[in-house]
């Protein structure tokens, strides 16, 4: 977790707003707004073109920001790619583990619980696409730049927090862990990953609304895992 959420932290480097882009006009941003605009051309091009297929310049200049700046903030392609699309992901689980180390989510049933955390990764996964298809895309190159970063490993550390709140999940409401939790809870990523990055290709013209995909998801979760015989 420490990994994660130190390799996942925010530069904090102090950057002036008045940037120079190459001539001699200083174009004043407000604060925070070149970061802002580094990080949304970055999902979009990471998106559309693969890591690999994206250069830091192609990011910077689709920002309006000089690739100089880009590297004062994000230090590297990876930084760039790990805040951009690892760092979103990162949060969620943490934010979730923190609610669910509060207690408050402990009065929610076992469908509502599950509900909400199923709508609410498939709205983290359709808003962060490029995550889930660079990932796949990584699985099948040996030896990645992002792989040899550590990136994989701190999707990992968190996949890993989840497998743990599942367990103990399960125990607290059922009085025994399931046989292969660890698979329980990374199909079931799986699937809300396919079923929100896939878009007409997968469903057609006329894809099923959000509410119709996440009760789908909720009930394959919940009647495919949870009460099955171990």
């Amino acid at each position: 977790m420490a990994k994660a959420r130190q390799a996942t932290k925010r530069a904090s480097t102090k950057v002036s707003p008045a940037e120079n882009n190459g001539d001699s006009k200083v174009t004043r941003r407000k604060r925070g707004e070149p970061r802002r605009l580094l990080l949304e051309a970055a999902r979009d091009l990471f998106s559309s073109q693969g890591y690999s297929g994206t250069s830091t310049r192609e990011i910077a200049e689709k920002a309006g920001v000089s690739e100089t700046l880009m590297f004062r903030y994000f230090g590297s392609k990876v930084g760039l790619f790990r805040e951009a699309l690892v760092a979103p992901f990162v949060e969620f689980v943490e934010d979730f583990n923190a609610k669910w180390q509060s207690g408050s989510n402990a009065e929610l049933d076992e469908e509502e619980l599950s509900r909400r955390f199923i709508g609410d990764l498939f709205d983290l996964f359709r808003k962060n696409r490029g995550l889930v298809v660079m990932l796949w895309a990584a699985d099948a190159q040996s030896g990645s730049e992002l792989a040899e970063a550590g990136v994989f490993d701190e999707i990992n550390d968190e996949l890993r927090v989840l497998v743990e709140i599942g367990t103990a999940e399960a125990v607290r409401r059922q009085g025994k862990a399931l046989g292969r939790q660890d698979l329980t809870t990374r199909s079931t990523l799986a699937m809300t990953a396919g079923m929100a990055v896939f878009g007409e290709s997968f469903y057609g013209s006329r894809p099923p609304s959000r509410k119709d995909i996440v009760d789908e998801l909720t009930q394959a979760v919940l009647h495919g895992h949870l009460h099955r015989n171990s």
